[in-house]
């Protein structure tokens, strides 16, 4: 496992972060631990949660899935960098959301609560927060810092300009400001490319890429598609959408002797501005099988091949679209 560090932050994390999004709904708490205690043995030091996953209104099922294994002891609180999350509705209460500062320390206290230990190292705003003002939030964050609640600071979902403007204000009262952004990336979407990305490179933002797989439909979709997940109406439509960009990259992938997920997930790795992409297993051979992605090291053939069939959006802003 390789091992980088965390946009500008001196942490290092692995390449591959465990994704927990399926831990409860999916998997259930025994498998959920098992799979923890392999991606530690794998070298999978990053591991990422969030307050809202197991989509039981104010439980924090996950986090609480998460904290039963951090309690068993054997260093597996200190053997990992620990992030969660931050913004979505916790309760009935309209302060229940989003990221006024009231709702910053109370979630915090919560989420440290239900994962059962003293700190987050990377406490993430799970989305934008246009009604909240940044003095506002920066303060609540860095509250949590002092008291050694929170080490580091990220966020989710922001557009280019957010992060710029984020990490603009931060500075001015000489905080760390936001070290991570974790934004949606795939060979199917990858919108973030015009301004994130290069957001994210000016400003020593991390990029964690969560979805790279395109909610399955990169992972053998029309091989698959007649079964389990792929199965529903909603994944069958991505597939009708895609097909043509899905036959052609199927067949390239047995070109390649390689799976559809690996090549998605490798080709993710490629781009230098990626830090660690999160992986979700919902089982041990998907956890397993991810791991193949750090061995397979794409040449420019290929990666021209990938752009033909999963044209982006024509570089980086504004060259994309103007002289």
């Amino acid at each position: 496992m390789d091992y980088v560090k965390l946009g500008r932050s001196g942490v290092k994390v692995s390449r591959l972060c465990l994704g927990t999004m399926n831990f409860g709904p999916e998997t259930s708490e025994k498998e959920s631990h098992a799979i923890m205690d392999h991606a530690l043995e794998l070298g999978i030091n990053f591991f990422d949660t969030a307050n809202v996953y197991g989509w039981k209104r104010g439980e924090g099922w996950t986090e609480q899935i998460i904290g039963q294994w951090l309690a068993q002891g054997g260093g597996r609180r200190e053997k990992i960098v620990l992030a969660t999350k931050v913004y979505g509705r916790m309760g009935e209460s309209e302060n229940e959301r989003r990221l006024s500062a009231y709702h910053i320390r109370r979630a915090c206290d919560e989420s440290l609560k239900r994962l059962q230990t003293d700190h987050i190292d990377l406490y993430q705003m799970h989305h934008i927060d246009l009604e909240t003002p940044w003095e506002e939030i920066w303060q609540a964050m860095e509250q949590l810092v002092r008291q050694g609640k929170v080490i580091y600071v990220g966020s989710s979902n922001f557009a280019g300009w957010q992060i710029a403007t984020a990490n603009q204000l931060a500075a001015r009262r000489n905080f760390t400001g936001i070290v991570s952004e974790q934004s949606i990336y795939s060979l199917q979407n990858r919108a973030i490319e015009l301004e994130v990305i290069p957001a994210c490179r000016e400003y020593g933002v991390g990029l964690i890429p969560y979805s790279p797989l395109a909610g399955g439909v990169l992972a053998g979709a029309l091989e698959k598609g007649k079964k389990g997940r792929r199965s529903s109406e909603e994944a069958q439509e991505l597939v009708a959408k895609h097909r043509r960009h899905l036959e052609q990259y199927e067949s390239l992938c047995k070109q390649l002797g390689e799976t559809p997920a690996t090549i998605a997930l490798a080709w993710v790795l490629s781009n230098p501005a990626v830090t660690s992409l999160i992986i979700g297993p919902r089982t041990m051979e998907q956890l397993k099988s991810s791991m193949r992605a750090l061995e397979i090291k794409l040449d420019e053939a290929t990666l021209k091949r990938l752009n033909e069939i999963w044209p982006g959006p024509g570089g980086e802003a504004p060259e994309a679209y103007a002289w």
